[in-house]
């Protein structure tokens, strides 16, 4: 994680992933799609543990 107000921090990581979405795109659309996939699964249909107090 980067400091606040600091945007160089992210600046790498940013550029990181740009061409890694691009190349990924453009070569092989098949594994972007995948990707794509799999992270929308992990982030909205897994399994969330709740806490509960009490």
């Amino acid at each position: 994680m980067s400091r606040k107000d600091n945007c160089l921090d992210n600046a790498p990581m940013e550029s990181f992933f740009g061409h890694m979405k691009d190349e990924l795109d453009y070569k092989y659309p098949q594994i972007f799609e995948s990707l794509e996939l799999n992270i929308k699964d992990y982030k909205y249909n897994r399994y969330q543990w709740t806490l509960k107090n009490g």
